[in-house]
Order: structure tokens, then C-alpha cells, then sequence
């Protein structure tokens, strides 16, 4: 969504990598091209004029300050100045004192709200919640079927006492189903409303009914993502009609420029609650303005990647993988475990677009193939489990066996094999804090053993002089020898020549008298 209002500003940034301090000129120069970038993005006029405006007059208060580049300085007050526009500090629901909590949901026609239902649905009965869906859409043909469906899919209860299609009173439906929660013990009441083509009184009529019907203790607008300067009117109209309290962008993984999230916020000073990211149900979040703010200037989005992780990795299962790689136990079979864990957190493109500074990659992205995934899960279903522990027994006759059992050819598997065993040699090298291997500037972490060849061989160097023992026996017993010999001598008072004494050093005064070692103490060397 954000692709190119991203790439705008952080273009902006460029010609200031360079400069080792802001000029006035610099400042306007680059708050220049961040209007440009918010205009091109549909952003909405006011909103634009405040966000420069605010931008210009920090940067300007910064042009004396050292305590970070040009660049960095700019990069901080425009970042601040994003999650200010898009909303500040993350707002959670108002729940009910008294339950049932009642949300409704109002836009127009086409923003998705019937399948917003379903997924707010979802992550309210993973926080422990008991969901009720109540179709009040009687208007648009088989809005009813489609809640649910969509109910069905997510897990929750639906109350639809009416078939729709233009049957049945909606403000009735809404009040009937607020009642049947009380009384069935339901927490939270979803309220699906009808929505038109546009913005008409007949529609604002039929939500402020249901909404003094029903009094909810949140209305949430949903407005489409992709609408662009059409969502400031909408907005407007919505909340002067019926009011709400919160927002919800929907469709925001589409390719549009994006205006939206930053113009409904701006006009309206409602808070952006959620956003859904996508078609399947479980692709709906917490809308952070920091983190959208930090996704849009390429910085990534950790935090929300964590809480990914954390939702749909086992920790037990995790624990045992760590312990496999730094053991050197790492098979195939625990590869592809791990996979599916990664494919349950969604798209790769997604997972790999939240880390920062991917935005140079964009184009890699776009042309990676998520069906190279199933391929290789392919694969190594088609081995058997001896083959998946140990990819070395895989000859030729095998791997032809292999490539037919999963549709794919000799050259792939080689490949996965060949590229398996290399992330198996880092992943242990690095656990053991070794460094990455070929990569000769990470050495191991201090008191984590490892480390490069050369700093192992000055460790061996500066460990001392004194010679080890040869692992020949024969070697091995005349060095012995001499060294039994040389404590004989010095405990006669004879010292012991000098180093270097063989490249023309001075002898030394007595030479030793040879018929005065004891030979017993040979003996034991020549037996």
C-alpha cells in the first residue's frame, strides 16, 4: 500500500547523506519533495499543509544541533511527525462495564465490512472473548449468507433471524440480537449494518436508528484503503450523520497509494484502530501509528513480526530446534517444521517486507515465487525418513526417485541439498558463537569459543615456547630422554647451553661428564 509514498520520501533523504550539516535550502529542498510525495499519495490538502508545515518548522529549530547528521535528524521529525498524523498513542477498545460490549460497524457499500465482521470476530475469541455476529444487512443480496459463512470460517455465533435480500426490519434484527447476547451469555455483540453505493440519507437514517437501538459502546467506520481522496468526504459524512468513535481500514494490502490512512486520521481526529491486511481472516491487526510510521520509512516493523511469531511458534518446539543447530542435529524433517511455522505467520513477501531496510529489495520480492515454498515442502515429503536425517546417503538413484515422487528434477534437489547443508554449518557455527562462516570480519563472541583461523593461530602462538609432545613413540621417547637428561644435569650444578648457542653462541665453560649420568634413569626409554 505504502510501496510508493515510501520510496518518495526515503528518496528524499539521499541527497542529504552527503552534507555534514542542514542548510535552510536543504530543509526546504527536502520538505519540497515530501509534499510532492503526500500529494501523489492522495493525501488529503490539509492534512499535507499541517504535516510540512510541522516538518519545516522543526527541521529548521534542528539546524543548529550536532548530535546527529543531516540525515538522521530530518529521517527522526518526519517519523514523528507520521505517527502523530496517523494517530499518536494505539487506542484498545472500550469495553462494557456491564456485557455484552456492542460494536458496530458503518461505511459504505463495498469496504468490506461483512468480512471485517468475521475477522474482528477472530481476534476477539483469541483474547478469550465470546463472539456474536448479528446481521443487520437485510439490504444487499445474500449479505446474510455471507456473515454467515464468514462466522462459520472464524469460529463464532450468528444471529440472523431474517433472510434478507430486502426482507425484514434491520433495526429490529440489531435490537433482538443485542438482547439474545444478554441472555445467552455472550460477551461481545458485532453489529453488521447495510451500506450503499453512496453517502444518502436513507442509509444515515437506518444506522442512526440502529444505533440508538442498540447504543454501542464503539462504532467503528470502516473505510477502503483504496478510495483515496474520496475518504475525507465519506468520513466527514459518516461522522457528522452518525458519529463514530474509531476506524478501520480495510484492503490494505492493495496497491493504491495509500492517502487514506493518513487523511481520515488527520481530518477527522478519530483514532485508526485496526487495519485488515489482507483476504484471509487472520490477516486483520492493532493499527500502531509508530509501526506504520516506521513501515513506511522502510524501517521495518519488528514489534509486529514478533507478536506474529509468538501467536503461531511453539516455544517447546522452538527450544528443541536451537538445541538441534547448535548440536549439529539440524535435519531435514526439522527444516520443514520450521517452514510450516513460518507459512502459518503468512505471506514470505509479507514477513520479509517488515524488516527494515528491505525497500531496496522490492523488486526481489515482487519476483519471489511463493510456490518455490511448496516445492521444496515437496521434496522432502518425498524422502523417507532416513533419507530427511541424513542427506548424505542420497545417490543418484535416490534423488531420480526423489524428483518423480515430487514433480520436480535432479538440479533442484542437488540444490536443496547443496544449500541445506551450508545453513546447517552456519546455523551451528553461530550458535556456538563461531561467527558466520566465509565471512572473515564476524569473529565468534568473546568467551564463545570459535572464531577465525588466524586468531586462532596467534592464540597458539602467544600460549608459549615449550615444545609439545610428538605423537611419534619413537620421537616421542628420546625427547623424554633428553629431558631426563637435562634435569640430571642441572641437578649436578651444570648449566644448560644456551639458546642460540648452535648458531655461535659461546659454549659453555665445563662440558658435561657423561660418565656421570645415571643410566638407570635411561633405562626405562630403551625398553
Amino acid at each position: 500500500m505504502f510501496e510508493s509514498l515510501s520510496d518518495r520520501i526515503t528518496g528524499s533523504f539521499k541527497n542529504l547523506r552527503s552534507k555534514g550539516r542542514l542548510s535552510a535550502s536543504d530543509v526546504e529542498e527536502t520538505v519540497s519533495e515530501i509534499r510532492r510525495a503526500l500529494l501523489d499519495a492522495d493525501v488529503a490538502l490539509p492534512v499535507v499543509r499541517s504535516f510540512t508545515a510541522a516538518v519545516r518548522e522543526k527541521a529548521t529549530g534542528a539546524l543548529a544541533s550536532q548530535a546527529l547528521n543531516p540525515t538522521q535528524q530530518i529521517v527522526k521529525i518526519v517519523n514523528d511527525e507520521l505517527v502523530e498524523s496517523l494517530g499518536g498513542e494505539s487506542r484498545e477498545l472500550n469495553f462494557a462495564g456491564r456485557p455484552p460490549t456492542v460494536i458496530m460497524l458503518a461505511g459504505l457499500q463495498g469496504s468490506g465490512k461483512t468480512t471485517l465482521a468475521g475477522k474482528l470476530g477472530v481476534w476477539l475469541r483469541e483474547r478469550g472473548h465470546r463472539v456474536l455476529l448479528v446481521a443487520s444487512d437485510l439490504q444487499r443480496p445474500n449479505a446474510v449468507t455471507q456473515l454467515q459463512v464468514v462466522g462459520e470460517r472464524a469460529g463464532v455465533d450468528v444471529w440472523a433471524p431474517e433472510s434478507g435480500n430486502g426482507v425484514g426490519d434491520p433495526v429490529v434484527v440489531a435490537h433482538t440480537g443485542v438482547t439474545q447476547a444478554r441472555a445467552e451469555g455472550y460477551d461481545v455483540v458485532v453489529v453488521d449494518t447495510a451500506g450503499r453505493l453512496g453517502v444518502d440519507a436513507d442509509m444515515m437514517q437506518q444506522a442512526v436508528e440502529i444505533r440508538d437501538a442498540v447504543m454501542p459502546d464503539e462504532i467503528l467506520f470502516v473505510v477502503d484503503a483504496m478510495i483515496g481522496q474520496d475518504a475525507v468526504a465519506t468520513a466527514n459524512a459518516f461522522k457528522d450523520g452518525v458519529g463514530f468513535t474509531g476506524v478501520v481500514l480495510s484492503k490494505l494490502d492493495g496497491d493504491t497509494r495509500g492517502g487514506a490512512a493518513l487523511s481520515v486520521r488527520g481530518v477527522t481526529g478519530v483514532p485508526i484502530l485496526f487495519a485488515s491486511t489482507g483476504e484471509k481472516l487472520g490477516d486483520f491487526e492493532q493499527f500502531h501509528a509508530d509501526r506504520m510510521a516506521s513501515r513506511i520509512l522502510d524501517m521495518g516493523d519488528i514489534l509486529t513480526l514478533i507478536e506474529q511469531a509468538e501467536r503461531t511458534w511453539d516455544e517447546k518446539q522452538q527450544a528443541e530446534l536451537a538445541s538441534k543447530m547448535q548440536q549439529g542435529d539440524f535435519t531435514l524433517q526439522d527444516f520443514i517444521e520450521q517452514l510450516n511455522q513460518i507459512k502459518r505467520m503468512g505471506s514470505m513477501k509479507k514477513i520479509m517486507g517488515m524488516l527494515p531496510g528491505m525497500g531496496q529489495y522490492r523488486d526481489a520480492l515482487d519476483a519471489f515465487d511463493e510456490s518455490s515454498v511448496g516445492r521444496i515442502e515437496a521434496i522432502v515429503q518425498s524422502m523417507t525418513p532416513a533419507e530427511r536425517n541424513d542427506p548424505k546417503i542420497l545417490n543418484g538413484s535416490r534423488r531420480q526417485r526423489i524428483a518423480k515422487g515430487s514433480g520436480t528434477t535432479v538440479q533442484e534437489i542437488n540444490s536443496l541439498v547443496e544449500r541445506f547443508e551450508q545453513a546447517r554449518k552456519m546455523m551451528q557455527q553461530m550458535s556456538r558463537g563461531g561467527g558466520m562462516p566465509g565471512m572473515p570480519g564476524m569473529p565468534g563472541m568473546p568467551g564463545m569459543g570459535g572464531g577465525s583461523r588466524k586468531t586462532k593461530r596467534a592464540q597458539k602462538k602467544t600460549s608459549g615456547n615449550k615444545k609439545g609432545r610428538s605423537g611419534n613413540p619413537a620421537k616421542r621417547a628420546r625427547q623424554e630422554a633428553e629431558a631426563a637428561a637435562q634435569a640430571n644435569l642441572e641437578a649436578q650444578g651444570v648449566p644448560s647451553a644456551p639458546k642460540g648457542s648452535a648458531f655461535g653462541a659461546p659454549a659453555p665453560a665445563a662440558a658435561p661428564n657423561l660418565d656421570d649420568i645415571d643410566i638407570k634413569d635411561l633405562q626405562r626409554f630403551l625398553r
